[in-house]
C-alpha cells in the first residue's frame, strides 16, 4: 500500500510539470502575440487555456481522491495540500497569459502599447517567458537556487511594472483613454504572472527545505 501511494505523489508531481509546461506554452505564445499582434498565437493561446483548466480540474479531483484514501499525515500531507495550491496558481497563470493573448486579439491589427512602451513590455514578457522555464524546473526538480531565481526575475518585472505606471501618469504622456487603459492592464498581467510564480515557488521550497522564507543575501 506505500508503494501505491508513493506512486500517487509522484503521479502528482508528474501532472503539476504537465500543467506547468503548458503554462510556459501559453505564455510565450502571448507574450509573442501581444508584442508582434499576431492574432493567430492569441486565438491559440485563448483556446488552449480550456486545456489548463481542465488538466487543473483533474489533478484537483485525483488530490481529493487521495486524500480521502490514505488520508496521508506530515509531509505527506503538505504535498497533497500544496498542489492544490500550486494547482490553483498555475491554472490562474494561464488566465492571465489568456488575458494577454486577448488584447492583442482586441486591438489586431494595432499593436496593443504605443511605441514608448514597447522596449519595456518586451522586457517584461522576456521575464515572465524566463519564469515560467524556470518554475518548470523546479518543479520537476525541486531545486530550490530555482525558487531564489524566480524571486529575482519577479524583482525586476515588479520594477518595470512600476516604470509604466510612472510613464502613463507623468506629464508627458500623450496616449488616450483606451491606450492608457491597455497599458495599466497588461502591466498588471505581467506583473501578476510572475507574482504567481514566485508564490508557487515559495510552496515548492518549503517542501523541500522545511523554511518558507530564505533571507536575502546581505539582509
Amino acid at each position: 500500500m506505500r508503494e501505491v501511494f508513493q506512486q500517487e505523489l509522484r503521479e502528482v508531481q508528474d501532472r503539476l510539470v504537465e500543467i506547468s509546461s503548458l503554462v510556459e506554452g501559453s505564455i510565450e505564445n502571448a507574450v509573442r502575440a501581444f508584442n508582434d499582434s499576431n492574432v493567430a498565437l492569441a486565438e491559440t493561446v485563448i483556446e488552449d487555456d480550456t486545456k489548463i483548466d481542465a488538466l487543473a480540474a483533474e489533478l484537483d479531483e485525483h488530490a481529493i481522491q487521495i486524500l480521502a484514501r490514505q488520508a496521508p499525515v506530515a509531509r505527506d500531507l503538505r504535498i497533497v495540500v500544496s498542489a492544490l495550491r500550486i494547482s490553483a496558481s498555475l491554472e490562474r497563470m494561464g488566465d492571465i497569459a489568456e488575458h494577454i493573448a486577448q488584447l492583442a486579439r482586441y486591438r489586431f491589427p494595432d499593436k496593443v502599447v504605443p511605441t514608448s512602451l514597447r522596449a519595456t513590455f518586451a522586457e517584461m514578457g522576456r521575464l515572465d517567458v524566463e519564469v515560467a522555464h524556470k518554475l518548470t524546473e523546479l518543479l520537476r526538480t525541486e531545486d530550490t537556487r530555482l525558487a531564489e531565481e524566480i524571486r529575482d526575475e519577479d524583482d525586476k518585472i515588479d520594477a518595470l511594472h512600476l516604470s509604466v505606471f510612472d510613464k502613463v501618469l507623468g506629464e508627458t504622456w500623450k496616449g488616450g483613454a483606451a491606450e492608457t487603459v491597455d497599458a495599466t492592464l497588461a502591466s498588471r498581467y505581467h506583473e501578476r504572472f510572475g507574482d504567481h510564480a514566485v508564490s508557487i515557488a515559495k510552496k515548492v521550497r518549503y517542501l523541500a527545505t522545511g523554511d518558507w522564507a530564505p533571507q536575502r543575501a546581505g539582509a
